[in-house]
């Protein structure tokens, strides 16, 4: 009897991944600190591990949207699930900077395989109503980073060490894999699987307009996010229970995107996102005490659509790009992030020294440097204001660009 393909199950088991990929961002957020201390570590180095945990991301993510049509999405989680393992194990037993740089490099791969896997699956599954149905698969990426955040926070209360919060994350990696084996996939019917098409449909002038724009919207989300410990630490709230609600609120607002996404359409939601989210970054680079979490309530609303209607965008109105495109988009987004990681420790490295030298205490050094660093983030929001603008105008060209494409 030929074993029957169960979408939900597979969309179960896509979901726990992206759990895992979120809880790698969120616990490393947590402990940065405990990092920094124990392998005597400065911020740019932080930096630097977060850029090799993010830079392994759009790596897995070319590799393995150019090789989906022929790989399959089993394989590619095959090959996040061993990733995963392996850069757990090596982390927890890291012996400093380099081997923390090679483990993190480790885990940053098994997270974009996962993307690599999951976002054409998906698209592929649900081809009727894709930009909903990615949302509601990308509910569980600031889902996990909730569950991470207070996972992290309640471990930290308990006295449970670093290496105990990677640990733990061993759980959710062996469930997926669990799931995700015993499963017959569904093969490719309603995506583009010539990978030519899909590598010439790559150099139209919209695909390099939306990739350009992920590579701003992805810093401006997880930039603050990944720094939010030491962004907020010293300002009198909790960082990662902030984490937490951020997330949380981010997790709702993509499982009940559906209706918005109809009325406003995928490019009226990215200019909408844009400019809360700018509202949202002043805003905690200005506040103080409970208007901390004001702000960032504002800032979940922000980015909450951002990452997964960017590639809804993409399936939906550059089909030809197929899985290539989905994963290059995503990939760009998280290499830009990656990138300016060392940048953003060295805006914190610098502010911290600046206002020591004016004569600040070294909890107020840490609030200036906070404030200062979110003061130069807003900047990537407040250029997608301009671009998303643009897109919003000349979104009828676009449609019918999408609806001619579709018929070819």
């Amino acid at each position: 009897m030929t074993k029957q393909v169960n979408k939900s199950q597979i969309f179960t088991a896509a979901c726990i991944a992206l759990i895992v990929t979120a809880m790698t961002f969120a616990i490393r957020a947590g402990i940065l600190n405990d990092l920094g201390a124990q392998f005597k570590i400065t911020d740019t180095q932080l930096g630097w591990i977060n850029a090799l945990a993010i830079g392994g991301f759009p790596i897995a993510t070319i590799f393995g949207g150019l090789l989906y049509n022929k790989l399959g999405a089993r394989k590619l989680m095959i090959l996040a699930f061993v990733s995963h393992l392996i850069g757990l194990t090596m982390t927890i037993f890291a012996g400093g900077f380099t081997t923390l740089l090679i483990s993190s490099f480790l885990i940053g791969f098994a997270n974009g395989s996962v993307e690599a896997a999951c976002n054409p699956l998906v698209a592929d599954m649900y081809t009727n109503n894709r930009t909903a149905m990615l949302n509601k698969f990308h509910v569980w990426f600031p889902g996990g980073l909730a569950i991470g955040a207070l996972v992290s926070e309640g471990m930290t209360y308990m006295g449970l060490g670093w290496q105990a919060q990677i640990a733990i994350m061993f759980v959710p990696t062996l469930i997926y894999g669990f799931l995700f084996f015993k499963q017959k996939f569904p093969e490719s019917e309603n995506i583009e699987t010539n990978t030519f098409t899909n590598i010439r449909s790559l150099g139209s002038v919209l695909f390099i307009f939306i990739a350009f724009c992920m590579t701003l919207s992805a810093t401006a989300e997880l930039g603050v996010q990944q720094w939010v410990e030491k962004i907020l630490g010293s300002s009198g709230v909790h960082p990662m229970l902030i984490l937490a609600m951020v997330t949380g609120i981010m997790a709702i607002g993509r499982y009940f995107a559906g209706p918005l996404i109809h009325k406003l359409n995928p490019i009226g939601v990215l200019w909408m996102s844009a400019i809360i989210t700018t509202l949202a970054v002043y805003s905690m680079s200005i506040a103080e005490g409970p208007m901390i979490y004001v702000s960032a309530i504002l800032f979940a609303l922000g980015v909450c659509y951002f990452w997964p209607t960017t590639i809804g965008f993409v399936s939906e109105y550059l089909p030809k790009t197929g899985a290539l495109g989905m994963s290059l988009v995503g990939g760009a987004g998280m290499f830009a992030t990656g990138m300016w990681q060392p940048v953003i420790g060295s805006w914190l490295d610098k502010g911290r020294e600046a206002a020591l030298a004016s004569g600040e205490t070294a909890k107020a050094a840490e609030i200036i440097a906070g404030k200062t660093t979110l003061s130069y983030m807003v900047y990537f929001p407040l250029a997608l204001i301009i671009l998303y603008g643009i897109l919003f105008m000349v979104r009828k060209k676009v449609e019918e660009q999408r609806v001619v494409s579709v018929q070819e």
